[in-house]
């Protein structure tokens, strides 16, 4: 089976099923001397980990880190980084029902067309609990992004229909996204939401949503200019996420209905000369900034010195607690309800998520532009 690293210099290989043991990642390319500790990771963990009420899954999981090479008094030492989390909180039990047939929306049939086995036990590997390992692999690139002042915040921007303002709003608040159960940066929507979301709940259904990113204080140049865009490999990075089915940077799909004069991002001087990783701009190039980000902060697939700001579309979880006609593994018709703990929207776990998936990218990127020039 392929497919389970990510990055080029700066890596991440993800480990692991649902109802495993265990979960966890290995992170090579990470130079040494980086500050790196268990608290770290455990941070970001917290942030992803199900059972905190609201719409996310009831399962119950300490999601405790235990870091087991490639850190020495609480610095990187600049070889493999191996992280593991176990597995304390599945009930497998709750999927005996299912083992012999497809749930509708989830990758049942398409993983045995591919392998001829699959652990049907909460998904096994195609499980959300396989971004235990990308959340603590992005733990280790944002503490090494954070030694350039690299900023990267997530939010939910939408959930069950209801959109909260956006970061050109008075009243968008990323300190109140840390405060509600959706992690919406505006408390009126999220309570909406919420009611909506419960409302979906108790008729067995679930809801889809909207996860926004912003990435401050990134140098220009990032990415290169025809296969490895910085967007392309941020789009890779967060459509390889479970659930999420699409993504847009600044004004995204609204650029259709613009005309380019609405749509051009305005070249200005920038305040001061601006830095590249491991140097200046090059001789001759004059400091610039822009007026708009309309572009969401990449232009011909490469940082502008901007915001990088996109948003990613996460559809409604597909484990639902109502019937449902389905196939199963000897073809015939079934009719089904899934039991079990499941969340009914999944932005608020998606949100750490997300930023470390931008983590790692960027990261990566980072590492990449030493080479370069």
């Amino acid at each position: 089976m392929g497919g389970n690293s990510f990055g080029t210099l700066f890596t991440a290989l993800t480990f692991g099923e649902s109802h495993g043991p265990a979960v966890g990642c290995v992170v090579d390319g990470c130079p040494a001397g980086v500050p790196l500790d268990t608290e770290t990771i455990r941070r970001d963990l917290a942030r992803r980990r199900p059972g905190a009420g609201g719409p996310v899954s009831a399962r119950r999981e300490d999601d405790e880190p235990e870091i087991l090479s490639g850190v020495f008094r609480g610095k990187t030492l600049g070889t493999p980084i191996a992280i593991t989390v176990r597995n304390g909180g599945a009930r497998s039990s709750d999927y005996d029902a299912l083992k012999d047939v497809y749930r509708p929306g989830h990758a049942d049939w398409t993983w045995e067309a591919k392998y001829g086995v699959r652990d049907y036990r909460g998904g096994g590997r195609s499980s959300g609990r396989e971004t235990v390992g990308r959340v603590a692999a992005g733990a280790v690139a944002r503490a090494f992004l954070s030694g350039f002042g690299i900023g990267i915040r997530a939010w939910t921007g939408e959930a069950a229909g209801f959109t909260a303002p956006g970061p050109e709003h008075e009243s968008f608040n990323l300190d109140e996204a840390e405060r509600n159960a959706l992690r919406m940066p505006h408390r009126e929507t999220a309570e909406r939401a919420l009611l909506e979301i419960e409302n979906l709940r108790g008729a067995g259904d679930s809801a889809g949503g909207v996860v926004a990113c912003r990435v401050s204080a990134l140098p220009p140049g990032l990415g290169e200019p025809v296969f490895e865009k910085l967007d392309a490999l941020i789009a890779h990075a967060m459509l390889s996420i479970g659930a999420a089915k699409g993504v847009e940077f600044g004004a995204g799909f609204s650029a259709a209905s613009l005309k380019g004069s609405q749509m051009n991002d305005r070249p200005v001087p920038a305040p001061a000369e601006t830095a590249l990783p491991g140097g200046t701009l090059p001789p001759g190039v004059p400091a610039i900034g822009f007026a708009e980000n309309r572009a969401g902060g990449v232009l011909g697939g490469l940082s502008t010195g901007m915001p990088l700001e996109f948003r990613v579309v996460f559809k409604p979880p597909p484990s639902i607690a109502r019937a449902q006609e389905t196939r199963d593994r000897a073809g015939g018709p079934r009719i089904i309800e899934i039991p079990g703990r499941h969340d009914i929207c999944v932005c608020p776990r998606a949100v750490p998520v997300v930023e470390a998936m931008a983590a790692l990218v960027l990261a990566d990127l980072l590492l990449q532009s030493r080479v370069s020039r």
